[in-house]
């Protein structure tokens, strides 16, 4: 079966009126059909090609998986497919799945979120030599709260190296990085529009952050980095006149950071404020939205582009990818969980602000481990106050070492990131007991990518219920296998599923009676 062009049998087809028949035509996506009535007038029924003995009440056109999201995407992101694969952080979406994406003619970001610095240079300077000629990829770059140096070193990074595309995540408040990354490059174009330099994507799950990409930079964060020397006073102008993203991908419940939000909801709400900000500032062109968040299905992404998105982004269910930077162990864990083997856990990069992500509960302790250590972290000012009693439980169950040890583990990785934090906890002792607890979270994920057998009950995997949805999906079939997920595979099947689930519902809404097999698409090997 190929996603490229109609089946060399396709052939003209007589009336049919049984279930089956129905069924089968219904799945010739790439071939127009005719709904046609029977010979009492009240049936209805299905047929391609020529049909001269037959009334003929509608007929769709062909019905190809490039065609579900906003034509307008892929013409300005040089793709074949409204798909992007997401940046999973720590590495986890690697630079050989970004590259397979690009092959693919879909979009990909490298997961930098997470990395030290010189990990993503690598990465950076890896990707620039390989994809030099196309556009279609990008990286990650994600909120830093607690080192806004790093986040802004990052985006120079990337701005430096002509990475096309970048995937700004986490925001919650723009930046002077991200607000960089949406300025530089801005210019005058021949027919006196505004062309950009690097293409910001937004991923958002709240309508007033939404509302921060959705408009022109604040002036005080342009004035500034036009002091700095970091725009140009040319290029300031031009980005007050232009939102600072131009696509935005609308996350609602997914694996990560998420405020669980159901994209029936979501997406519409910001659809609505985007239309009103483009007519109250009168944006020359369109801002594309995308959906992100609880797509592990055909029926999921079918719902998706239903709901209007351009784009979707599909994330978590890449982790059991063969391109993934996950450990095998981690890959086997994804695969047994079911829609409900997930809970909520503090996140390692806001830890102290109480933010939260989405974890697998199947066959790891983390969630309830990590929570254990927020609740001592707001209960207590410092490790000192903890009762003897619970510390004992900590070290012992948790963090499997005392305070003081891993203190020191801590102290010799911030003096070679960022040695101002270790100044900061020498003076607040809540801090110090902050960073000791963020060493178990950011362990406990890089556990899981290099697998760590000995802290298997430990290991922190992003997930959401798309991911028990994807395993119930692919059940029985060759996506069964591990050893055949590549990201591609897995990307066509839910976009050609997500077609043949598209023509079912069109043929519904004329009144063809349709089984529940028109509306089922199995996995299979596609080109």
């Amino acid at each position: 079966m190929s996603v490229l062009a109609a089946p060399d049998s396709a052939t003209a087809c007589p009336p049919v009126f049984s279930p089956e028949g129905i069924a089968a035509l219904a799945r010739r996506i790439r071939e127009p059909v005719h709904v046609v009535s029977g010979p009492s007038g009240r049936e209805l029924g299905l047929a391609t090609g020529p049909v001269p003995h037959a009334r003929v009440l509608g007929t769709l056109p062909p019905l190809y998986p490039e065609w579900l999201g906003g034509r307008a995407f892929c013409e300005a992101h040089g793709v074949r497919f409204p798909y992007v694969v997401g940046e999973m952080a720590n590495g986890i979406a690697t630079t050989r799945m970004v590259s397979a994406t690009a092959r693919a003619e879909m979009l990909g970001f490298f997961g930098a979120g997470g990395l030290a610095y010189p990990e993503v240079e690598r990465a950076v300077h890896t990707l620039a030599d390989e994809l030099r000629s196309t556009p279609n990829w990008g990286v990650n770059l994600i909120h830093s709260p607690a080192e806004p140096a790093l986040e802004l070193r990052v985006a120079e990074l990337l701005l430096r190296c002509g990475v096309p595309r970048i995937s700004a995540s986490a925001f919650m408040e723009l930046t002077p990085a991200v607000v960089l990354c949406s300025a530089r490059g801005l210019r005058r174009g021949a027919d006196g529009g505004i062309v950009r330099g690097a293409r910001l994507f937004a991923k958002v799950s709240r309508p007033e952050v939404a509302e921060r990409f959705l408009s022109p930079a604040p002036a005080a964060l342009l004035d500034a980095l036009v002091a700095q020397g970091r725009l140009t006073p040319g290029e300031a102008g031009l980005a007050a006149l232009v939102p600072v993203a131009e696509d935005i991908t609308v996350e609602a419940d997914s694996g990560g950071h998420t405020d669980n939000r159901p994209l029936s909801v979501l997406l519409p709400r910001i659809a609505l404020l985007r239309d009103t900000l483009c007519r109250r500032f009168g944006y020359r062109r369109p801002v594309r939205l995308g959906a992100a968040g609880g797509l592990g299905t055909p029926d999921a992404v079918a719902s998706a582009f239903a709901l209007g998105a351009s784009y979707v982004v599909v994330g978590s269910v890449n982790q059991t990818a063969v391109e993934a930077g996950l450990s095998d162990e981690a890959k086997a864990m994804l695969c047994d969980a079911d829609v409900a083997d997930v809970a909520m856990a503090p996140a390692a990069d806001m830890f102290e602000l109480g933010v939260t992500l989405q974890v697998l509960s199947r066959g790891t302790l983390f969630a309830r481990r990590a929570a254990r250590l927020h609740t001592a972290y707001r209960e207590h000012g410092s490790l000192e106050e903890i009762p003897p009693a619970s510390r004992a439980s900590i070290e012992r169950e948790v963090l499997r070492a005392p305070f003081d040890e891993v203190w020191q583990r801590v102290r010799a990785f911030w003096e070679r990131r960022d040695p101002s934090e270790i100044t900061r906890a020498e003076a607040d002792p809540k801090h110090r007991m902050a960073l000791v607890f963020r060493w178990y979270l950011g362990s406990s994920s890089r556990w899981a990518i290099t697998g760590e057998t000995a802290r298997r009950a430990d290991y922190q995997i992003w997930c959401g219920p798309a991911m028990g949805a994807f395993n119930r999906w692919v059940a029985g079939s060759f996506l069964a296998d591990p050893a055949n997920r590549s990201v591609t595979q897995i990307a066509l099947n839910l976009l050609e599923g997500a077609a043949v689930l598209t023509r079912a519902h069109q043929l519904r809404t004329y009144g063809v009676p349709l089984t529940s097999d028109a509306f089922a698409f199995a996995p299979c090997e596609l080109a």
